[in-house]
């Protein structure tokens, strides 16, 4: 019989294999623990932590062998002070036995204490957003299929003809010239002041001929040495280094109009929180761009677009238009896969209305992948959600929810966001 050792390290969490197995085997109960969980925390403090979930104890039952009743066993139990080899140990009464309960009762039901656990904040955010996806990404999957592009990295001593580089080749095999000669060239020098030195004092020494022998050999020796050698050349070193092999970008669009009270701007930041979180967790190469309007449009950064109180009346048109422009001047659609989420109350100068359904036919709506409208709004529908139901009927790429308050924030988000087939949209 063979045996197996596992030896791979597992740092600090010594059980992270038995972790994970767990985790796969009850997936389901785990899951639904999350999504309760869900309703207990702000979305803002999805990203902080991770969350305590419990999961009833009957899902987690191991299948185990035990001994059933009757036959004949030979125990000793450890650190008992009664009993010796041989002692007879009569056996315990049967009636009444069973599994504790979590409380006191009167009947004769069993109870179940439920099983608790920790799951990291990067587990809660895997779970959490397991099943979503951004609709209709039909021209590859966002960094899960790399390109790969060959780079310059330095120099190599080894390569094929077409990539020696010249200029460093000869700048190696020039060195190296340099380097043989050098001790050469000092012994020469050396011999030929001793040679002078001969000629005026003992013209007729022997020694005149051994040093002139020398300096002739050593320059000789001097003439051998080639002038590039295999030694000397360098190639131009590349690599394959992985590339996205799509972009794709987020226009994220908030109404901060005056109509837009504190509540519904809450609402609008957690929605817009909820997606960041979804796309910083879920891709790696995904830009997103922050608009914010009133009477105008104003692209901002993450901090301001969050945080900033700036309010005014209502264009909801200046932030299309904004969009389009920032789409034709900085994303061409052959290279990116563009998205879009907005949410307002939907209360925009009537006026106005028609022109946003002008701009998302004409303009927007040909250009991007799928375009998600957000209607924070408690009572009836304004005239900016009249207008997008039409557009709605005729474009599979648009799609819009109603929220009325917090709890239905992650429903609509999934909603939006689920993981599907989709209609594909070149």
């Amino acid at each position: 019989m063979s045996r197996f050792i596992d030896r791979r390290p597992n740092g600090r969490h010594k059980s992270a294999v038995n972790r994970q197995r767990f985790m796969r085997r009850f997936k389901k109960q785990i899951q639904e623990a999350v999504r309760e969980a869900i309703s207990g925390r702000s979305i803002k403090e999805v990203d902080e932590s991770g969350e305590k979930i419990t999961i009833p104890a009957k899902d987690t039952s191991e299948p185990s062998f035990s001994y059933g009743d009757g036959g004949v066993r030979n125990m000793i139990f450890p650190g008992n002070k009664e009993f010796i080899p041989g002692d007879l140990i009569k056996r315990p009464n049967q009636d009444g036995q069973g599994r504790g309960g979590s409380e006191a009762s009167d009947s004769a039901e069993e109870g179940q204490d439920e099983f608790a656990f920790e799951i990291s904040k990067e587990e809660f955010l895997d779970i959490f957003f397991e099943d979503l996806a951004l609709p209709n990404l039909v021209k590859t999957q966002i960094a899960k299929i790399p390109n790969y592009k060959m780079i310059r990295t330095g120099y190599t001593s080894q390569g094929i003809p077409a990539n020696i580089n010249v200029v460093r080749s000869l700048r190696e095999a020039l060195g190296r010239r340099l380097a043989i000669k050098a001790a050469k060239n000092n012994k020469i020098r050396d011999l030929e002041n001793e040679l002078a030195l001969l000629l005026s004092s003992e013209p007729n020494s022997a020694r005149i001929n051994v040093i002139q022998t020398e300096i002739e050999r050593l320059k000789r020796t001097i003439g051998t040495i080639p002038f590039i050698d295999p030694f000397d050349l360098k190639y131009n070193n590349r690599v394959m280094r992985p590339e996205p092999s799509t972009q794709a970008v987020m226009f994220c669009l908030m109404d901060v109009s005056g109509s837009m009270d504190e509540a519904k701007k809450d609402i609008a930041k957690r929605f817009f929180i909820l997606l960041y979180l979804f796309l910083s967790k879920t891709y790696e190469n995904v830009e997103v761009v922050f608009i914010r309007h009133h009477t105008s449009a104003k692209e901002v950064n993450e901090e301001e677009f969050f945080y900033s109180r700036e309010t005014g009346g209502t264009v909801v048109s200046s932030a299309l238009e904004l969009m389009r422009d920032i789409m034709l001047t900085r994303y061409p659609t052959s290279d990116w896969n563009i998205y879009a989420a907005q949410a307002s109350d939907g209360d925009n100068w009537n006026n106005d209305s028609p022109r946003c359904k002008e701009l998302l036919l004409d303009d927007i709506l040909s250009l991007v992948q799928y375009f998600a409208y957000v209607e924070i709004m408690p009572r009836h529908h304004q005239s900016l959600w009249e207008a997008y139901l039409t557009i709605k009927e005729v474009c599979p790429q648009f799609a819009m929810q109603h929220i009325e308050s917090v709890k239905d924030i992650y429903p609509v988000f999934r909603e939006l966001f689920k993981r599907s087939e989709g209609i594909t949209h070149g």
